[in-house]
């Protein structure tokens, strides 16, 4: 137990080499063909250690950014996400034992379990989804298919294959006798995931926009919008006041519309009369309307709203997108009475005020554009954006404040992240951040345009808008049910024989028992 152990915990550290800082796709199969093997032949209940030993390894590594919001959080949150692998461990080890096709199942499963922990509890964490990691692999072109659930699925079935193979290589292996099936399916799915590279999905421009993007940089440090939220709000200004003089000489092109990161006003722009004029002064002189990122006072004390909200040079404030996952322990406390009752999360105290979630679905209007907004880690969530692409929207833009986690790698796996969504819904994406990382992404993935972190910087770019829907965003959510539903289909295939064996037998650990499938030899 103690070697499978160890073996689970070196697949889930590789799997964490996946992605940023090191950004190596290809051992995602691999990874996932060490958790399949490591949860082969044993108990449900030892399944569910060796699975939870493969997700503390990689959860743990992938966000150790978190310890900038605090250990205790980086700890909560990374042991919460680890159980989730410690389950799939006791269904990959129920699949394998009872079902002829498990790695079908078990891709399934997989899926259905990042589905289910990118929602659930506390609006999930889909950090760590295998499809955030192929940006820059020829799997990504499946995206616009197939969406981000659906290549996760099709990657952990790579990875279940790779398993199946491995493990009838040895003669005397029950599984050997499937080892030529495993062998044609693999060939199958490499094919399949070919066909996107040889007809890639196409964008077609119905028309044109001019944006410009500002990261206006935050002073000290920089991993503290606070600090002088005053200056993080004067730097958007005086950087959107030096673009309109550039626009006035003819060096750069008016845009049709400003975009500005997420606490680009770090307070209510409406009750701060300083904070008023200065968007004022900016919006009167580039003389198009600004996209603010402004925290807005909620409607009860010690309630917040995080807003991008669209300001008009005639008309003023209009139309507002409102976060819809804040991050928990990070800008609201569940159960704040509890928590802040012990010295050890003092850092929690810190969070003065609870973060209300938002639940618009429609794209704002800015300027006659219909343009979908994600807020900081509302873009690595389906819903928000889904929801505003079905209904119209033609352009997709992240306001986004990765202040605190500058000195992490946080903000390349936001980013990473990005460029999967405009692949995956066909749009060009402006990213506004407070000091990195901002940058404009073509449809296809492509970055043409980023500004250095830690610097002030005005991103201006033509870019295409399309009101034409990609596969991946017509099926929306369908594709995570359908993988929820297989797996609940698998547990009841799995689990019912069980339950009339136990009632012939004696009870026998279930290493022991003879293997039986259900569905074929």
């Amino acid at each position: 137990m103690l070697k499978r152990a160890l073996l689970a915990a070196c697949a889930g550290l590789l799997l964490s080499v996946a992605f940023e800082p090191l950004a190596l796709p290809w051992v995602i199969p691999v990874a996932v063909a060490g958790f399949v093997l490591t949860t082969r032949g044993v108990t449900l209940r030892r399944g569910f250690v060796v699975g939870l030993v493969f997700g503390a390894a990689f959860y743990f590594t992938h966000i150790f950014w978190m310890r900038a919001v605090g250990v205790p959080a980086w700890i909560a949150l990374a042991t919460l996400e680890a159980l989730f692998y410690g389950l799939l461990g006791s269904v990959s080890a129920l699949f394998q034992r009872r079902l002829a096709w498990w790695p079908l199942l078990f891709a399934a499963a997989w899926t259905a379990m990042e589905v289910v922990r990118s929602g659930w509890p506390l609006s999930g964490m889909p950090w760590g989804r295998l499809a955030f990691a192929v940006i820059d692999t020829p799997v990504a072109q499946a995206l616009p298919y197939a969406g981000a659930v659906g290549v996760s699925f099709l990657l952990a079935l790579l990875g279940a294959l790779l398993a199946w193979l491995v493990g009838g290589l040895h003669a005397g292996s029950p599984q050997a006798a499937r080892r030529p099936a495993a062998a044609v399916c693999l060939v199958a799915l490499v094919a399949l995931l070919a066909a996107p590279v040889i007809r890639p999905w196409s964008f077609h421009a119905d028309g044109e926009v001019t944006v410009a993007a500002v990261q206006g940089d935050v002073p000290g440090r920089g991993d503290d919008i606070l600090y002088d939220f005053r200056q993080v709000t004067a730097n958007h200004v005086d950087a959107t006041v030096d673009l309109a003089r550039d626009v006035a000489d003819g060096t750069v092109a008016r845009p049709d519309f400003v975009l500005w990161p997420e606490n680009s006003t770090a307070t209510d722009p409406f009750n701060d009369a300083e904070t008023h004029e200065g968007i004022l002064r900016a919006s009167e002189a580039i003389g198009v309307p600004i996209l603010v990122g402004a925290i807005v006072d909620g409607p009860e004390r010690g309630q917040v709203l995080n807003q991008g909200i669209v300001w008009d040079p005639v008309t003023g404030a209009g139309e507002r997108y409102t976060k819809r996952h804040p991050v928990p322990f990070g800008e609201y406390i569940p159960a704040r009475a509890l928590f802040t009752r012990y010295q050890f999360f003092d850092r929690l105290r810190d969070v003065g005020r609870d973060m209300l979630s938002g639940t618009r679905d429609e794209p704002l209007r800015i300027g006659g554009l219909e343009v979908a907004d994600a807020i900081c880690f509302d873009i690595a969530y389906d819903d928000g954006l889904v929801a505003q692409l079905q209904r119209g929207a033609q352009l997709l833009v992240v306001q986004s404040s990765n202040a605190t986690f500058i000195r992490t790698d946080q903000i390349d796996q936001q980013f990473a992240i990005t460029r999967v969504r405009a692949l995956e819904t066909g749009r060009w994406v402006a990213v506004a951040t407070t000091n990195g990382v901002s940058g404009i992404i073509a449809p296809d993935g492509d970055v043409v345009d980023t500004a250095d972190p830690r610097t002030r910087a005005v991103l201006t770019r033509t870019v295409g808008l399309s009101d034409q829907l990609t596969p991946a965003v017509r099926l929306g959510a369908w594709t995570g049910r359908a993988a929820e539903l297989l797996t609940v289909l698998g547990l009841a295939l799995a689990l019912l024989p069980y339950r009339r064996r136990d009632q012939d037998t004696t009870a026998t650990p279930l290493e022991e028992r003879e293997p039986t499938t259900v569905g074929g030899a």
